[in-house]
């Protein structure tokens, strides 16, 4: 009997408002990989509807991409997402299908290794990093580092714990809410180095 290795089976999440809407994506299951539940992200981009049109979006911690495609299909300008594991194959099939490629860059590699490239501002930044890594703050330092945030640059992020326990750099704290055991938010940086 040979020894196979288990292939990861493919789920789906549908996108839940835009030109997109009631589209499914689909993505592996792999371990620490949760996208972000509907009604979650239903409540984050009624947030950010005025700031989403023509905006330029990076997805730190791409995952099932969810985020960042909702992002396109609400009319979003570009995208780049990172993601390092097996779903970055995943993330450019449904590229493909939702005929966006052109305005999605994606880069496979590391958040770490990802950002340092990176030299212009976003103007909405998803940090959403697995929740057993503990990444948020080195994370957050690599965007302060590097300039990827100007004045008006809005951050979302979940954790497990509440975001101003995550982050030890002062954050301004716009909206946030409590869904299960998740804590969201968006905030902005203080854009003075």
């Amino acid at each position: 009997m040979r020894n196979a290795t288990k292939k990861p089976t493919t789920n789906q999440v549908r996108i839940i408002g835009g030109m997109h809407k009631r589209r499914l994506l689909s993505f592996l299951d792999i371990d620490g990989l949760r996208p972000t539940p509907d009604r979650l992200r239903e409540t984050l981009f009624n947030w950010l509807m005025s700031d989403m049109l023509d905006a330029t979006v990076l997805d730190v911690c791409a995952g099932s991409g969810v985020l960042g495609f909702e992002a396109l299909s609400r009319g979003a300008k570009s995208v780049v997402m990172i993601e390092p594991s097996k779903q970055a194959g995943e993330l450019s099939k449904n590229a493909k299908i939702l005929n966006c490629t052109a305005q999605l860059h994606l880069i496979n590699t590391t958040a770490q290794n990802a950002l340092p490239t990176l030299n212009t501002p976003f103007d909405v930044i998803f940090l959403d990093p697995p929740y057993d890594l503990n990444l948020w703050q080195s994370l957050l330092d690599l965007i302060i580092m590097h300039g990827l945030y100007h004045d008006d640059t809005l951050i979302y992020s979940e954790s497990n714990r509440p975001l101003t326990e995550v982050f030890t750099t002062p954050i301004e704290l716009i909206k946030s809410t409590k869904i299960g055991q998740i804590h969201a938010g968006i905030f902005r940086l203080d854009p003075t180095p």
